[in-house]
Formats: C-alpha cells, sequence, structure tokens
C-alpha cells in the first residue's frame, strides 16, 4: 500500500526559552494525507506531464493530485547568519510519499522518500491605488513649514523591476536641505511563536542635492532591491533557501479576509522610506530628518496562460524539472554556510 502524506511546518532552529536544552523549535500548521494506491477515490484525469512521466518511469508509478487550501501561508524563510546555520526560521511544505501495510505503524526512512516544494503567490490582478505620501514640518522659529512629497509610478512591482521614487520638495524655510536618502525596507513579522519583526533595508539611495531656502526642487531616484545585493544579511526573508538558483526576496503577503494571522507564520511587507537632512543650528550635529513611507508590494507576475503542448514540448519541460534536481545538488562556494532544502 503506497500512502502520500502532505505536511505543512514552520520551524525555528532553537528558540530563546528552550535554547539551553538544545531543542529544536517546530510546529506543524496543517496536516493531510490521502491514499495514493490502491486508489480510495475516482482517479483525476492525468496532465500532460504525468502522462509523460508515466510513459518515461512505467507501470510502477502512481500519480495523485493534491490542492492548497486558500489560507494557508506562502513558503518562506529567514536566512540565518554562518555562525547560525541551525537557526533557521521559516515555513516549508513538505510531501512524504511511502509504503506501508498499517498507516498507524512507525515509517522507516528506507520505505519513504520526500519533497519540499514551494508555495507562491502571484500579485492581484487589480492593484490598489498609487501611493502617494506628503508631510509639512515647522521648524523652531522659522515662519513658514518644510514641505516633502513622494510617489512611487504603481502600487505593485515585481522581482527584478526598478522603482523609481519621485520626491518633490517646497522649502519655504530659511534652512538648507543638505541630502536626499530613499530606501526600501522590508519587514518580515513572525507571527507563529511571538510577534518578532525585522525590520532590513535591502536598497538605498542618496542624493547630496542641496535645496536652497525659498526653492523647490522635483527629483526621481531608483531603486532596485534584489537579493543579489543583499546575500549577506541576516535575517532577511527569501522566497525559498539561499541555495537555491531560482530564489529572490519574500514576496509580499496577502491576507484574505476571516484567516487568521498566527496560520500565516511569516508576514511580509514592504515600504519606501524618504529621509531630508536638515542641518541645524550647530550644523550637522544638530541636523534634522524630516521623512515619509510609502507602502507597496512586491510580488510575482501572474503567468500567462498556455495552451496544452505537443509531445516536444512536454519532453522539454520534463527535462527541465529533471535539470533542477541536478542544479539544487551542485556545490556553490557562497552557499556553503546556507541551511540545505534535504535538511
Amino acid at each position: 500500500m503506497v500512502l502520500y502524506w502532505w505536511i505543512l511546518l514552520l520551524s525555528r532552529g532553537k528558540k530563546e526559552d528552550i535554547d539551553v536544552m538544545g531543542l529544536t523549535f517546530r510546529r506543524d500548521l496543517f496536516f493531510s494525507r490521502l491514499q495514493v494506491f490502491p486508489p480510495a477515490d475516482k482517479p483525476e484525469p492525468l496532465t500532460h506531464l504525468q502522462e509523460s512521466l508515466l510513459k518515461k518511469l512505467g507501470k510502477n508509478a502512481y500519480p495523485f493530485f493534491f490542492t492548497f487550501p486558500d489560507y494557508l501561508p506562502c513558503s518562506v524563510c529567514l536566512q540565518p547568519a554562518p555562525r547560525d546555520v541551525d537557526k533557521t526560521c521559516g515555513v516549508d511544505f513538505e510531501v512524504k510519499a511511502f509504503s506501508t501495510e498499517n498507516v498507524e505503524e512507525r515509517i522507516h526512512k528506507r520505505n519513504s522518500a520526500r519533497l519540499l516544494i514551494r508555495k507562491v503567490q502571484y500579485a492581484p490582478e487589480e492593484p490598489g491605488p498609487q501611493p502617494c505620501a506628503e508631510t509639512t514640518w515647522q521648524f523652531f522659529m522659522s515662519s513658514k513649514p518644510l514641505q516633502l512629497k513622494a510617489c512611487l509610478s504603481k502600487e505593485v512591482y515585481y522581482h527584478g523591476e526598478p522603482i523609481p521614487v519621485t520626491v518633490t520638495i517646497n522649502n519655504s524655510t530659511e534652512k538648507t536641505v543638505k541630502k536626499i536618502k530613499v530606501q526600501v525596507e522590508q519587514v518580515a513579522n513572525v507571527v507563529l511563536y511571538s510577534s518578532d519583526y525585522y525590520t532590513k533595508v535591502v536598497a538605498a539611495e542618496e542624493a547630496q542635492e542641496k535645496v536652497q531656502p525659498n526653492s523647490s526642487l522635483t527629483k526621481t531616484l531608483t531603486l532596485l532591491p534584489l537579493l543579489a545585493n543583499n546575500r549577506e544579511t541576516r535575517e532577511i526573508a527569501l522566497d525559498g533557501k539561499l541555495k537555491d538558483e531560482d530564489t529572490n526576496l519574500a514576496s509580499s503577503t496577502i491576507i484574505k479576509d476571516g484567516i487568521d494571522k498566527t496560520v500565516m507564520g511569516i508576514l511580509v511587507s514592504y515600504k519606501v522610506k524618504v529621509k531630508l537632512t536638515v542641518p541645524g543650528m550647530l550644523g550637522d550635529l544638530t541636523s534634522s530628518e524630516v521623512g515619509t513611507e510609502l507602502p507597496f508590494r512586491l510580488m510575482h507576475p501572474k503567468p500567462e496562460e498556455r495552451s496544452p503542448a505537443g509531445k516536444d514540448g512536454e519532453a522539454e519541460l520534463v527535462f527541465e524539472e529533471f535539470a533542477r534536481q541536478q542544479l539544487k545538488n551542485t556545490p556553490d562556494e557562497e552557499d556553503k554556510n546556507s541551511p540545505s532544502t534535504d535538511e
């Protein structure tokens, strides 16, 4: 008898309050089990990929199907520091297949196989309104204020897409704006075992452009948040593990109405922070910062629907899937300290 076992878990290598005992903190959020052979339910129609695999693998291959519930979170991992490889925190989906005569018996490793998979959420088809924010700052002994306005071109950006930030400054004061700084911050909120927040700057730009008293300036600075520029950053949220070649920064979390946040495991959000530096009466020693924030979403685009491929297309797809497995087993000098997806 062959059984299929599906489990979602969030694991953290060592939680502070049990660290002294050397225990691993893990909580299983969802569990589902399905009998694959002999089939317990009416068989589902096969996909083109399954048909190709059955032709390759022969009569001892058994196809199966499963559906993700809407309320389950996406795959997220907080990248640990090299010295903390045993303290990984993340949400993983594990598929395990095993054979047994009695489902209540202990499953031996020699009779089972498991596979870690990712759940990815795509950008909504209808994005929200264009993010814009403004603030006014009144300095001491200044009759008129300093006005700052910042805008993004849209609310949803895709991974690898530049983010232009348009900054408008209306300086009606007697002071000089010395510096303009914009940065993208990733905020990861671990809601399962606590309410820890990890805020990391994943992209930043500066303009040493002065705005003189009683003058205005409009300037656009471009940000590009990429994992390639943040591979050494500790506790940055990723879509997968750092050793995976197609891993990128974690996508923004979208929570549907009525869903318990604690089930989501790790909530990820992004914002652009704009700061102006204004020297004080003693120069840089007493400088002030005027700032505002623009929340936005960083996500994957929804893939285009493809028509069923012919035989050549199916063979190529199967080849790519197996190539991915070979690639994951290739040693990477940069990722020697990264936690393995096989553990």
